[in-house]
């Protein structure tokens, strides 16, 4: 049985994983993108699309990692006052996403960190 439970945590974590390589490749499209190859001539349209903003963007994932913490320690507790509708299955997968988003987290605020301090390191 705990071979399955395991399985299926890795399936989550994959997914989440295979989520996150797939809208990095996304960024780095556009990235490498020519300018006669942009999106707004390739729509055929003037307008310029706004880019979301980098705050905006860091909120959105602080945001969306508490609420997956969040989701942990309620299925957690539910558990323990021995709710029938809560499983042991469900708290470990939700407990190793909680991490998983987590570390990716921590990863991307010290990747950004390190960008800024080699930026101010930088000479005018």
């Amino acid at each position: 049985m705990s071979g399955i439970n395991s399985v299926s945590g890795r399936a989550d974590i994959s997914q989440v994983l295979a989520e996150m390589r797939q809208l990095r490749s996304q960024v780095q499209a556009t990235q490498e993108l020519p300018a006669e190859i942009s999106p707004t001539k390739i729509q055929g349209t003037n307008d310029v699309q706004e880019l979301p903003k980098f705050s905006d963007m860091l909120s959105t994932a602080v945001n969306a990692v508490n609420e997956t913490q969040q989701k942990s320690v309620t299925l957690a507790t539910a558990y323990e006052q021995g709710s029938p509708d809560v499983s042991i299955t469900q708290v470990m997968v939700q407990a190793q996403k909680a991490s998983v988003s987590f570390e990716a987290l921590t990863q991307v605020r010290n990747k950004v960190v390190k960008a800024y301090e080699d930026i101010m390191k930088m000479p005018v």
